[in-house]
């Protein structure tokens, strides 16, 4: 594995998410009410549709075409029309920057 920089801690608001593109794919990195950082696909596994502009809700992001949600702490697909899980990556924070972790 190795970690990739993504963005500035302070460029995601609590209860929102940023995307984040690299190597030719799109992630999806979510900041929870106590700060706490989670990432995913970007992409919804239903009709992949950026999850950028979706709305946060608790811990579940819903998807803006079709209003399926996914749990972004864990990926899992929690409303129709939603039924395949998001994978899901490990994140940490250095020096303010939010990095991701990425499969060589």
């Amino acid at each position: 594995m190795h970690w990739v920089p993504a963005c500035d801690l302070d460029d995601i608001d609590p209860e929102d998410l940023i995307r984040f593109d690299h190597a030719g794919r799109t992630y999806a990195i979510y900041r929870d009410p106590d700060g706490t950082v989670f990432a995913t696909d970007g992409l919804c596994t239903h009709e992949q549709v950026h999850l950028c502009g979706g709305l946060v809700l608790g811990d579940e992001i819903e998807c803006p075409k079709h209003n399926g949600r996914f749990d972004y702490k864990t990926g899992a697909a929690r409303r129709a029309p939603c039924v395949t899980a998001l994978r899901t990556y490990p994140t940490r924070i250095v020096g303010g920057i939010i990095e991701i972790g990425l499969e060589d």
